[in-house]
């Protein structure tokens, strides 16, 4: 191949430091270079698809002509290794350490409280730092001193693609937002730095100080000679940058004729989609080919190659190139600019090209945004075929067969409008064009539900006043078998007519049979619905208002009821941008410091933050791998229920690195085939004989190289019988009718509350029997499952693992392999995110691990891959629930009977506390009497396990619903139905039989009062009823919801040690999660050995290291879970701490006296010479006086729904919460905010769904959406109400990590009541009066659940209504 060519070497720079590499294969990633062969370990794999920023770079790459360097921030699990040739990278690491010092951004994020698990962090500091950096290259005005030239909405976009599944994001926005120039220091929320009532320049000084001019000359100067052209070839693989047309047609004809297997690639970011399914032999990089790289603009138009990066096409699109276009050009350029900033996120755009987005299209079906925008514009794409050459309409590019290999985009042409009087007799006639997006994310970083872009000529009519339509072209996305399309129909139709109602009654219609005719799945009605909302958007504005035209824009000024409700403005020199909402207002964090028990209850910035930042902190896959090291993949079963016969890897992959497949047969001799336990049963770690459910695992690849043992994975073939086996059980309706239950031990049984028959005797009313059902939710912790087992000597092993419960891992591991428990150590030093998904799911990958290097004798590492997570992990338990209820003509509930039917998948895993946990939160309100009938189903799904709040948020949202069925059947304001049906402390006595405490500590009638008056509820509630009264297309709703929540405390250990210099060592039972469990356990040392009263105390919190867990050095490490296990470390910690302090009382009685005075480093170093044991260890078991308690809060939320959308946007949350005594408001605040947001994606975003045969059709980041910054509360105000001392407590705290997630429904509610308004009008204007308020609101509540109840016709209603009026 390519003989005449001598292979070059591939140098480029890492943090400053030079790499020179000869030999390297085509398809290794800068990722995976990055975390193998460097001890850079800040960029994280998260999901490998460029949908999280977990693993975002900075490139810099010098011109030498222009004497410049390009920096951009890109997605390093995409970026081919081979394409960064001569390039210099920056990772967080590079930015500033503890080494050198902390870059502000890192100290800002410590000190903002912007980070918790830190997983994501050091991607996010990299974002921001990118965009720093190129703010700095903008001619704007010079910024105040310790400012960067980035405006505020810069800042918070820096992000818009970085994923957090812990923060909440508003903490991470105020980071980015205080590096504004234009940034009001009063937006700025909680921190480290000030004290609230200080001045802005007293702030200002506060911050960590950022210089502008430390960005200069980080360029390597090293790099600046390198020559871009570059050759890489091994023995099977090789990498071509050819450098012109002609050396690229050769390249394709040689390899095309031998059969070599070529990849054509510009950036690779394909890959996130369209995953690689074989090994390629040629690598051809299109890059350095200077036609296809180039931006031409003439006055035919503009032409942009094909190997352009996205966001150098929107930059020129965006220049001012006025003088040489039309206005109206220059208007859909920039509109078409507008478009392309929403596709994908920022560090994808800077990379994937143009082209490459187009072919996609053609040749896959991509959902590509960029091709339906180019297609109303009537763009022309540049064709190379061997030495032919062509212009197509991009409407004949997308008609034609896929692309072949050896034809070539070579550009794209976006031609100017042809808009003279000598072709129109009409010289008022304009061009008006605009493009449509709905996406579950407004900024991008998803697919959309559908696309569309409409080119229309229009010029007024002189006799009727009305607008004519002189030409259109309407592009739509079609998603599922087909590209973009045309809608000729309504085009022809449209063509010469005088717009009316009528007339865009009949263009809808129209439109939704051309769309409903292009895809047969569920969501086409919704994909219909939106078409025809796009039509009447553009069109309705313009019927009767031919003074809208000017100059290309829709104009807005006028009284017209639609101009204020599509917002539409009026500008000469701006285009539309509005549409994408301003990301945050600023939100009020009300809290208090305590100050009896310092340092305990002061915001001190968590533990270990600044590391996180800089992405120093060491995860589980950050520890280097040992020599020798394996690495494993999971085959797992592709049916619910099947025997299975065999299994075999494809023949072209039984690769020599494929060293074992491991399954339970291997398990040794007095070993048992178990994966996790759990009081209530055991999961086997392989399926023997029948595999159960859809990703049951069957057996564990071990190969030389992740990469490979996840191709030898996934290419594995397994034969599999059903014959003379039960269908599989994959419903709970299924599950009752073949009796598949599991059993539920009676003490964790919910009990009934009075006489369920004498309370529904006392009612008015009743509704029988109404149903409703819940689905999952995805854990999606950033750092996906994750484990490295090392034998040692003596038939003993040592496992490292991101685990909530290593002590039931050490002894799961030490029965698997059939050894005693003394010879296993199970080490977690901290875990990148968990939410209850690390606790049982995590045991099985610790233990394959240690199966296979126990075998094998060699140290054994996965990192499962976020497909196979999110297949394997069950989730959050889904139910269906029936309920009847009584209540009275004032809306005080009387009596509530419920039955609900959990699926719990194949194997008991928590699920049999899940009864408990559901009526324990649905104990909330006063239901009169109470009786339930739960029960567990056994399905062939995987098994669901604990997350966050786990059978408590849908048993507090089941009395939501219930209570909002109640006030809609009574035709009552919902409000005072929630308040009438709030506990007296009587009624929670009698609910609450061992946890209601004493009566004043009944705080919820405080909170739920106080909380009306702070968020201005009244009146609030009185504006939202004016904004529905005057607007069609908009509504809004708010909704106040309750929150009673029932805490349990458990044993939990603690050893703290101190070393002769004075500093502290502390080990807990609790994981630092991301919780803050180390920071408070840090105070509460602090706080307890400062007892001692000697000099010097005052600065212990910073001689305190919190250190790993260690299943042999403290024992009986119980799990970390139910948000109490901070407090009870702390309260283990404490207890350490006083035997300490009264083995040092003496002898510095004795010191004093001698002395007079003594510092901590003095009495310690004498307590060693004099042998006093300074090491301590403690089991707090908590009493039955303080083993469980209740918590409290509320949340009121507004939200406003757009009716042609079914888009949901979250204006403002207000939250008190009661946090008892808080340990440390900060982190406490932090846990409020991140668990509210979770809730939110729960409730309203995320669907975690299956086929028939139970396996996740939500798979990775392209179709699971958790929330991101532009989805989370526009104002997002939080009060910790520091409530009253109590004895039973620690330190009078309550715990704060899941119970602020059952509050998310209160969003939920507020959409509903926004519903309720919708539905209202709909019903208007078919001349019906009243309303239909019984509807039920699924969860979640995404855009087409809102927009079919607001009506999938409702356009077409309100054209029919208006027609019937004129």
């Amino acid at each position: 191949m390519e003989p005449q060519k001598t292979p070059t070497s591939l140098v480029f720079g890492v943090n400053g430091e030079r790499f020179e590499l000869s030999h390297v294969h085509p398809s290794t990633t800068l990722l995976e270079f990055l975390r193998t062969h460097t001890r850079f370990k800040s960029v994280k794999l998260g999901c490998g698809e460029g949908g999280c920023g977990a693993c975002v770079v900075l490139i810099s790459r010098y011109d030498p002509v222009l004497e410049q360097v390009e920096d951009f921030t890109a997605s390093s699990c995409l970026t081919l290794l081979c394409s960064i040739h001569g390039c210099s990278i920056t990772t967080s690491e590079g930015i500033g350490n503890s080494k050198e010092g902390f870059h502000p951004i890192h100290e800002r994020f410590a000190g903002f409280h912007a980070t918790q698990c830190g997983f994501c962090t050091p991607g996010m500091c990299v974002s921001l730092f990118g965009t720093l950096v190129n703010a700095e290259k903008t001619d704007r005005a010079e910024p105040p001193d310790g400012f960067s030239k980035v405006t505020v909405s810069e800042a918070e976009k820096a992000i818009a693609g970085n994923l957090c599944r812990c923060t909440g994001y508003r903490p991470i926005a105020d980071v980015c937002k205080s590096f504004a120039a234009d940034v009001d220091m009063e937006d700025l929320g909680f921190n480290s730095f000030w004290k609230k009532g200080e001045n802005k320049d007293l702030k200002v000084s506060r911050l960590p100080r950022y210089d502008r001019n430390q960005l200069s000359s980080r360029f390597p100067t090293f790099l600046k000679e390198i020559k871009h052209d570059v050759f890489l070839a091994s023995e099977k693989h090789s990498w071509h940058r050819p450098i012109s047309l002609t050396e690229l047609q050769s390249s394709l004809n040689l390899n095309n004729s031998n059969g070599t297997r070529m990849k054509i690639v510009v950036s690779n970011t394909g890959m996130g989609y369209y995953k690689d399914k074989e090994d390629y032999d040629y690598y051809i990089d299109l890059r350095g080919i200077s036609e296809l790289s180039m931006i031409r603009k003439d006055r035919t138009g503009i032409e942009i190659g094909a190997a352009v990066t996205i966001s150098k096409a929107i930059d020129a699109l965006r220049e001012n190139i006025r003088c040489d276009f039309l206005s109206d050009y220059v208007m859909i350029l920039e509109k078409i600019a507008d478009h392309m900033s929403k596709v994908a996120s920022g560090f994808i755009r800077n990379t994937a090209s143009v082209g490459g987005n187009l072919v996609m299209a053609q040749r896959n079906n991509f959902p590509s945004d960029i091709t339906v925008i180019l297609l109303a514009a009537d763009a022309m794409v540049h064709i190379m075929t061997g030495t032919q050459f062509e212009w197509l309409t991009l409407e004949e590019f997308l008609e034609r067969p896929p692309l072949a290999l050896e034809s070539v985009l070579l550009s794209i042409k976006i031609p100017s409008l042809e808009l003279n009087q000598s072709e129109s007799s009409e010289p008022r006639s304009r061009f008006l064009f605009e493009t449509y997006r709905v996406s579950p994310r407004p900024l991008g970083n998803a697919l959309p539900y559908l696309n569309a872009a409409f080119l229309v000529k229009v010029s007024p009519c002189k006799d009727s006043g009305g607008t004519v339509i002189d030409t259109c072209r309407l592009s739509f996305g079609v998603y599922g078998r087909k590209h973009a399309i045309r809608g000729n129909k309504v085009e022809e139709f449209l063509a010469g007519k005088i717009l009316s109602a009528s007339v865009l009654y009949d263009a809808v219609n129209l439109i939704t049979a051309t769309i409903a005719s292009q895809d047969d799945n569920a969501i086409t009605a919704y994909r219909s619905s939106l078409a025809a909302g796009f039509i009447f958007q553009f069109f309705n504005p313009l019927i009767d208002n031919p003074e809208r035209i000017s100059n290309g824009y829709l104009n807005g000024n006028n009284n017209n009821p639609f101009a204020r409700d599509f917002e539409l403005k009026v500008s000469q020199k701006k285009v539309l941008h509005d549409k994408v909402p301003t990301l945050l207002t600023s939100g009020k964090q009300v809290l208090e410091a305590g100050c009896e028990h310092r340092p305990v209850g002061e915001p001190i910035v968590k533990s270990g933050a600044a590391l996180q930042a800089s992405g120093e902190a060491v995860f589980v896959d950050d520890i280097p791998s040992p020599s020798n090291c394996l690495h494993g993949a999971y085959i797992y079963s592709a049916k619910p229920l099947a025997r299975v016969r065999s299994i075999k890897l494809t023949p072209e992959l039984q690769l020599d690195s494929v060293r074992d497949i491991i399954s339970s047969k291997d398990i040794p001799n007095g070993g048992e085939n178990i994966g996790s336990k759990t009081m209530f049963g055991i999961e086997p770690l392989f399926a023997e004989e029948e595999a159960r459910c859809v990703g049951e695992r069957l057996a564990f690849v071990v190969a030389d190289t992740q990469k490979v043992a996840d191709m030898a994975a996934n290419s594995a073939v397994v034969d599999y019988e059903t014959e003379n086996l039960e269908p599989p059980i994959l419903s709970v309706e299924d599950a009752v009718e073949r009796s598949s239950f599991f059993e539920v031990p009676p003490i964790v049984y919910p009990k009934h509350v009075g006489d369920i028959s004498k309370g529904m005797a006392e009612a008015d009313h009743k509704i029988v029997s109404a149903e409703m059902k819940l689905g999952s939710q995805y854990y999606f912790y950033m750092e996906p499952q994750t484990a490295l087992a090392v034998p040692d000597e003596d038939n003993c092993i040592t496992v490292y693992s991101s685990n909530q419960c290593p002590e039931n891992t050490h002894s799961v591991i030490a029965r698997c392999l059939g050894i005693p428990e003394s010879n296993v150590r199970v080490i977690t030093r901290r875990v990148g995110g968990g939410f209850g998904g690390k606790s049982i799911k995590a045991i099985p990958v610790a233990t394959s691990c240690a199966l296979a290097a126990h075998k094998l004798q060699r140290p054994v590492r996965i990192y499962l891959n976020r497909k196979t997570d999110m297949i394997m992990a069950g989730g959050r338990h889904p139910m269906k629930i029936t309920y009847s209820v009584g209540f009275r003509n004032d809306g005080k509930i009387t009596a509530l009977e419920l039955q609900i039917l959990v699926n719990a998948g194949i194997y008991v895993d928590i699920s049999a506390v899940i009864p408990h946990n559901v009526v324990c939160a649905l104990k909330k309100y006063d239901w009169g009497t109470l009786a339930c009938d739960i029960k567990v189903c056994r399905t062939n799904h995987p098994s669901r396990s604990a997350m966050r709040g786990p059978g408590e948020v849908q048993g507090s949202f089941i009395a939501e619903a219930i209570i909002e069925n109640v006030a809609a059947t009574l035709s009552k304001d919902v409000d005072s139905v929630r308040s009438i049906n709030l506990h007296t402390y009587n009624s929670l006595q009698s609910f609450y039989e061992y946890s209601h405490g004493e009566p004043n500590e009944y705080t919820l009638p405080i909170i739920w009062n106080e909380l009306a008056v702070s968020a201005n509820y009244d009146q609030r509630t009185k504006m939202v009823e004016e904004f529905n009264r005057i607007n069609t297309w908009k509504k809004r709703g708010i909704c106040r919801v309750p929150v009673v929540i029932q805490l349990m405390q458990r044993p939990t250990p603690g050893k703290v040690s101190i070393f002769s210099d004075g500093s502290i060592v502390v080990e807990v039972g609790g994981i630092e999660v991301g919780q803050g469990l180390w920071t408070k356990v840090k105070q509460m040392a602090a706080y307890a050995l400062g007892a001692i009263q000697c000099d010097g105390i005052g600065g212990l919190l910073d001689k305190i290291r919190v250190i790993q867990a260690d299943t042999v050095s403290l024992i009986q490490g119980g799990f970390t879970a139910g948000s109490t296990t901070s407090e009870s470390s702390c309260e283990a910690v404490r207890l350490c701490c006083d035997i300490l302090v009264e083995r040092l009382k003496p002898l510095k009685e004795n010191l004093q006296k001698e002395m007079g005075s003594i510092n901590w480093e003095t009495l310690i170093l004498q307590a060693y010479m004099q042998a006093v044991n300074l090491s301590a260890s403690a089991f707090y078991v908590p009493s039955m006086s303080s083993m469980s308690y209740l918590n409290y809060g509320a949340a009121i939320s507004e939200v406003e729904i757009d009716i042609l959308s079914g888009e949901t946007r979250f204006l403002q949350t207000d939250i008190i919460y009661d946090c008892g005594q808080s340990l440390n408001p900060a982190v406490d605040l932090g846990q409020i905010e991140g668990a509210f947001v979770q809730g939110l994606g729960y409730f309203m975003l995320e669907e975690y769904q299956t086929n028939l045969d139970g396996l996740v059709l939500q798979d990775g980041t392209w179709n699971y959406k958790i929330p991101t910054i532009d989805t989370i509360p526009l104002q997002f105000n939080v009060q910790i109400l520091n409530s009253g001392h109590n004895q039973h407590r620690v330190l009078s705290s309550k715990a704060s990590g899941e119970p602020p997630l059952l509050l998310a429904a209160s969003i939920h509610c507020a959409t509903r009541a926004a519903v309720k308004e919708a539905r209202k009008q709909l019903l208007s204007w078919s001349n019906q009066d009243g309303e239909d308020s019984t509807f039920q609101l699924e969860v979640p509540a995404t855009m087409p659940v809102v927009k079919a109840l607001c009506g999938l016709d409702n356009v077409e209603r309100y054209l029919k209504w208006k027609m019937g009026r004129t």
